[in-house]
């Protein structure tokens, strides 16, 4: 479907380009100035290979010949389920380049929302990393008559409807590339590039339909912000079936000429850093929050001089940060002091990340101020932008030039925004998708006239500055007619030393309770130090002096809001949420409809009376998979 996208004026200088081009064309016309340069980096055998230019255009073409040999034809699906790689990008330039439409899958999805996604887009093509150990996805294959082929990166399977690599690549000759190169030439702006699934954190996957001019303007708009070039090495960990990895980690950096280097997994994530040594990072706000909890226990823990230094170091490098966002220069003292007390106090930090950063992106979801305010203060900013599946990646962000910590920063060139009188966001721009695939009623929801209906809450400053408060979806109306944003209360029970994850309920009921997961480590290094005995983390989470303990900071970190906005009982888990549950996004984002389901029982608890036994006190249970989970309810208040 075609929509008409809104423009302002003073579009920025690359939007012409973009229109003339598709994203193969960009890639393979980059290509020929750099043919003997690196451009991927791999890790294989236990060390990192190296890819070049030529290399990666000359597989590219070789995989899109193939392509064509199969019978792909202009406008067809072809999905990609497979880990970062160059394998990925080589299947999605030869996708495109083909005149087909790429349909990135998550490596972490299970066999029947993969079924789901190949059956809605009408795949016929499936790249695979190697075969599944499920068996079911063989089984069930005859329910997706339109999928014909499944090409196998690794390894074989003894079934004709998969093609291991070495045979899918024979199949091509002269003729399938003297065609692959009138398709790549026949390509327009305003064909559809790309058919990305949305995580689903609140319902059912949507198709977001991306054309090759959504995803060019969205490179142009960002290297308006961020000096990224050939001197650049990012590393890449976030899922490519992402949109912001996918836009900002690969795209973007081929476009720039920069070096992509593919981290191992999120588990070998520190090695990888030292090793790469990387001058950007596309993240996640859990990536980042995860690295100041390290970085805070370890303090804690520190000799009594390390920690004075650190907390010096926090406090110049806060003053330094506060200067630059009033829009003042520092004075030369706290420039010095600044540039001293950092060398000191966060110098192992650095090395821990390779010691070059440059830029680092957060993207996804909010990410918490203390958090920014720590990293910013580390001199390791990390600038943190907005946008959704729907706007190809970003269409706010803050940058060195200007930014603002608690906002997702000003609009990118190109784009226009609207504050609804509910306050939701409304975006219209080059960047906004062509629509929902087979979703007319969501479709027609999300898309009226030039503006996208984003779903989200927020506010803009004077300054242009956009703060998103939250999901629109997600406010919480009790029973008494309040209506509650749980993300900022979520936000400040994640910034405690002591808790790891939380999420608020009450919507409809009287008041509001929540999920917290501790920090075990920290919890753990708790118990030490104040000889509270325990075997198990259910051991530890209903040891009344932990109880008291979490019931205080709770009680603290509240305590400025009005009575409505407070939880009132919790439960404290023995586990975190999970992944294998449902629970989780592949990019750690919560799903609030999942963990309400898998909760619901205890959830149901919270909200009995004290006559039927919810006292200040905690206990154990015990879900299906038989791990322990452990309730205290707080006094209500």
């Amino acid at each position: 479907m075609a929509r008409s996208n809104g423009t302002q004026s003073g579009m920025f200088r690359y939007s012409e380009f973009a229109m003339a081009m598709t994203v193969p064309r960009m890639v393979f016309s980059k290509a020929e100035d750099r043919s003997d340069r690196v451009v991927l980096r791999h890790k294989l055998d236990g060390r990192y290979q190296d890819v070049t230019w030529q290399e990666m255009v000359t597989k590219s073409r070789n995989f899109g010949q193939a392509l064509v040999a199969l019978g792909l034809q202009p406008g067809e699906r072809v999905a990609i389920m497979a880990p970062n790689g160059p394998g990925w990008v080589f299947a999605d330039l030869a996708i495109m380049a083909a005149g087909g439409v790429t349909v990135p899958v998550y490596q972490t999805e299970s066999v029947a929302n993969l079924l789901k996604i190949l059956g809605d887009s009408g795949s016929r093509f499936l790249f695979l990393h190697s075969p599944f150990s499920d068996r079911s996805l063989v089984e069930r294959l005859d329910q997706l008559p339109e999928l014909e082929k499944v090409i196998l990166f690794h390894g074989q399977r003894d079934d004709p409807r998969f093609l291991c690599l070495p045979a899918f690549l024979a199949l091509s000759n002269e003729t399938h590339l003297i065609a692959l190169e009138q398709r790549l030439a026949a390509g327009v702006a305003t064909d559809s590039a790309t058919l990305v699934y949305t995580s689903g954190t609140t319902g059912r996957h949507k198709g977001v339909m991306l054309t090759h001019a959504n995803i060019l303007a969205s490179i142009a708009a960002a290297i308006e912000l961020f000096d990224v070039g050939p001197q650049d090495t990012c590393l890449s960990f976030l899922p490519l079936s992402h949109v912001l990895e996918r836009i900002d980690g690969y795209y973007l950096m081929l476009h720039q000429g920069a070096v992509v280097a593919y981290a191992e997994s999120v588990d070998t994530l520190p090695v990888n850093l030292t090793e790469v040594r990387p001058t950007v990072l596309v993240g996640v706000p859990r990536l980042y929050e995860k690295m100041h909890e390290r970085a805070m226990e370890q303090v804690q823990v520190s000799s009594g001089l390390k920690k004075q230094i650190f907390l010096a170091g926090l406090e110049v490098g806060q003053a330094h940060t506060a200067a630059l966002m009033a829009g003042n220069r520092p004075s030369i003292f706290l420039r010095l002091a600044a540039k001293f007390v950092r060398s000191l106090a966060f110098a192992k930090l650095r090395k821990k990340l390779g010691g070059r950063l440059r830029y680092s992106i957060s993207g996804g979801a909010p990410l918490a101020r203390d958090v920014a305010e720590f990293f910013f203060a580390a001199d390791i900013p990390v600038y943190e932008g907005y946008g959704l599946t729907e706007t190809t990646s970003g269409v706010t962000a803050n940058s060195p030039a200007a930014f603002r910590i608690g906002t997702v920063g000003k609009l990118l060139p190109g784009t226009k925004v609207r504050i609804a009188a509910d306050g939701e966001i409304l975006l219209s721009g080059p960047t906004i998708a062509a629509g929902y695939w087979n979703l007319a009623e969501q479709d027609a929801e999300a898309f009226q006239g030039d503006w996208l209906h984003t779903g989200d809450i927020g506010i803009l400053d004077k300054e242009g500055f956009l703060t998103v408060t939250d999901r629109k979806k997600d406010l919480i109306i009790t029973a008494g007619g309040r209506n509650v944003p749980p993300q900022v209360l979520e936000h400040r029970f994640k910034s405690d030393r002591y808790l790891s994850q939380a999420i608020l309920f009450g919507d409809g009921r009287p008041f509001l309770t929540a999920l917290l997961v501790p920090n075990f480590e920290t919890l753990e290094q708790y118990a030490r130090r104040h000889q509270v005995d325990y075997l198990n983390c259910c051991d530890l989470v209903t040891h009344p002096r932990i109880l008291q303990l979490v019931r205080r900071h709770v009680e603290r970190l509240q305590s400025d809001l009005p009575g409505y906005s407070q939880i009132k009982r919790f439960t404290l888990l023995s586990r975190d949420f999970s992944n294998e549950l449902g629970e989780i996004t592949p990019t750690l984002k919560l799903k609030r409809r999942i963990v309400a389901r898998n909760f619901e029982a205890i959830i149901a608890n919270m909200y009995l009376d004290r006559d039927h036994g919810i006292h200040d006190s905690g206990f154990c249970m015990v879900d299906d998979k038989g791990k322990t989970l452990n309730q205290f309810a707080a006094d209500e208040a």
